[in-house]
């Protein structure tokens, strides 16, 4: 059953001579539960088709589904709802509230939607992180890969209809990078969490279920790899 479904996305930024078309008709589905990467060149449209999909950027035409739900059909007060509540954002750089320990940041989004996190979420969400002796922590304490992790916990802890990821392994070691690939991997696997990760690393599109390359704003290819589980279609 697709989760999320595009139909001939088109961004353009700017008018006449001077406008620059970032997307270019794309279309595509994902599947609920999988893990699809998202790779192309610097400028080809990557980051502009993540911002659309977490509802931070209106398309210039084309439509976004998720969940059967037409995202852009909503007005701005929905649409800030759906960007709490149906989305998980993981940064390069993780975007943690300084001042905030690592609890508090991992349970923000929940608690900006007006609800209240159960101790027992809190613990478990901790300890599939393996932060639980960090959890009042505040990010200046912890490493690069504790900070991933914070950020990872924060897009989970809603069960978001997508987690989107705007290359998770870019500010980190090959050590760490692997230590986050495998979080997320995991997460997927056992929570069947849909994922879409923008990465420039081959090695980090190589363990998700399917590449879609970009390249002047147009998908250029889309392909299964061998890690994708029976059922997943493209």
């Amino acid at each position: 059953m697709e989760l999320l479904k595009i139909e001939n996305l088109s961004k353009t930024y700017g008018k006449g001579e001077n406008a620059v078309r970032a997307l270019d008709g794309v279309s595509f589905s994902v599947p609920k539960g999988q893990m699809a990467a998202v790779m192309g060149p610097s400028g080809s449209g990557k980051s502009t088709l993540l911002h659309i999909l977490g509802g931070v950027d209106r398309p210039t035409d084309g439509k976004v589904f998720l969940d059967g739900q037409d995202v852009y059909a909503q007005n701005n007060h929905n649409l800030a709802i759906f960007r709490r509540r149906q989305v998980g954002l993981i940064y390069q750089f993780y975007n943690l509230i300084p001042v905030l320990s690592a609890e508090e940041n991992i349970t923000l989004p929940m608690i900006m939607d007006g609800r209240r996190p159960k101790p027992q979420q809190i613990t478990a969400m901790l300890d599939r992180l393996d932060l639980l002796e960090r959890r009042h922590h505040l990010p200046s304490q912890l490493s690069g890969g504790q900070q991933q992790r914070v950020s990872i916990g924060r897009a989970l802890f809603n069960s978001p209809g997508v987690i989107l990821a705007d290359e998770p392994t870019g500010n980190l070691d090959s050590k760490n990078s692997a230590e986050i690939v495998a979080l997320l991997r995991k997460s997927n696997l056992e929570l069947n969490q849909t994922m879409l990760i923008i990465t420039h690393d081959e090695n980090v599109a190589l363990q998700c279920d399917r590449i879609i390359t970009l390249s002047d704003g147009k998908i250029i290819s889309d392909r299964l790899t061998g890690q994708a589980r029976r059922g997943d279609d493209v």
